[in-house]
């Protein structure tokens, strides 16, 4: 019965990742602004105080517009990149096969026979597809943000009548917003990571005067959020773009060394620091989830593979059953409880006010 579930779920997560992954993206953005939300509520203008739904339609607006604008970008720099790709494939053949040279020039021949077999127009159609159905699917997340801002109000009040129970109710409230908490530190210290490391990539690229220097930035800025292996490929796909560009391999190997050293300094100095005890998930679990998830939803569940793994990690550390689950993903082993555990049994009103003293301090 398990594995027929598994299989169950597993072809409805693939069958609706369209709307799942619209509906993921929306409440990662619905966590990130709610607190902020929450802070324009509390204001005051003169007399008047901020309602609730000017607060919500204030968000919905802002997140619109930032998506919108993201959205706009990258399909312009889909655009560019689409047009004028078709001008260098000649010089991109030629350029990867000459990286062979230095095996002989049957290999250097064989190696550009195989690339000149790729069909470069069927992958440009279906990248130029898939730029189409993003613009419909940020949509989409518009949509599922604004409905989830409207139901903010009553999530509390939702809660408790689903549990029955004042003290579970607090409970799952302190798990879901550890998660929270959680997940809004990484996407944060990322964004901030991921943004100055493009804009370094942009600044390297333009120094040398390449093309596609906004386009190789934003790409940076995206594979970023990709853990452990989207720097890497960040990484070659710059070299790669400079050696077309310049064809000449000191350049290129050059532009490899500064831009491996910017992704090294920020990425395992920087960040490290700047996360710090955020997530404590183990390095192999993180391949794991995102081979997996990966395999369910492409590359926007490997973006969403850590949120995950850590919303996983944080349920299973409070399920006595499923605490070794919880064991198997932190670094350490020892996945650590933001928070006391409720009692068991009915809490008195001394140990429910205790209970959310300990949760406000956190």
């Amino acid at each position: 019965m398990g594995i027929i579930a598994f299989a169950v779920v597993l072809f409805l997560l693939v069958q609706a990742k369209f709307i799942l992954i619209s509906l993921a993206i929306a409440i990662i953005l619905f966590s990130l602004t709610s607190d902020a939300i929450n802070s324009i509520q509390s204001m005051k203008i003169g007399n008047l105080r901020v309602t609730n739904w000017v607060a919500s339609v204030l968000a919905v607006v802002l997140i619109a517009s930032g998506l919108l604008t993201l959205v706009g970008l990258v399909i312009s720099q889909i655009n560019t990149v689409l047009t004028t790709t078709r001008a260098y494939t000649e010089d991109a053949q030629r350029a990867i096969a000459r990286m062979f040279a230095w095996m002989g020039e049957d290999v250097e021949a064989s190696v550009l026979a195989t690339v000149r077999s790729i069909e470069v127009s069927g992958y440009l159609r279906s990248a130029a597809g898939q730029a189409g159905s993003l613009l419909s699917q940020v949509v989409l997340i518009i949509l599922f943000v604004g409905f989830l801002f409207a139901e903010r109000v009553w999530f509390g009040t939702k809660l408790e009548k689903l549990m029955g129970d004042h003290a579970q109710a607090t409970r799952v409230s302190a798990i879901i917003g550890s998660i929270i908490r959680r997940v809004n530190r990484y996407l944060l210290v990322k964004t901030l990571i991921s943004a100055v490391t493009g804009a370094l990539i942009f600044l390297l690229l333009s120094v040398f005067n390449l093309q596609f220097a906004l386009a190789m930035a934003l790409l940076t800025f995206v594979l970023n959020f990709i853990p452990s292996v989207g720097s890497i490929i960040a990484t070659l796909v710059v070299t790669l773009v400079a050696y077309i560009q310049v064809a000449e391999p000191s350049t290129a190997i050059l532009i490899f060394v500064i831009a491996g050293m910017i992704q090294f300094l920020l990425g395992n100095v920087i960040d490290p620091m700047l996360m710090g005890k955020t997530l404590r998930l183990s390095s192999f679990g993180i391949i794991i989830s995102l081979a997996f998830w990966g395999a369910v939803w492409g590359i926007p569940g490997m973006f969403l593979a850590v949120p995950f793994m850590v919303a996983v990690m944080i349920v299973c550390s409070h399920i006595p059953a499923a605490r070794p689950v919880a064991v198997l993903l932190s670094r350490e082993g020892l996945p650590e409880e933001e928070f006391p555990l409720p009692p068991a049994q009915p809490a008195t009103e001394a140990e429910e006010r205790q209970y959310a003293k300990a949760i406000g301090a956190e």
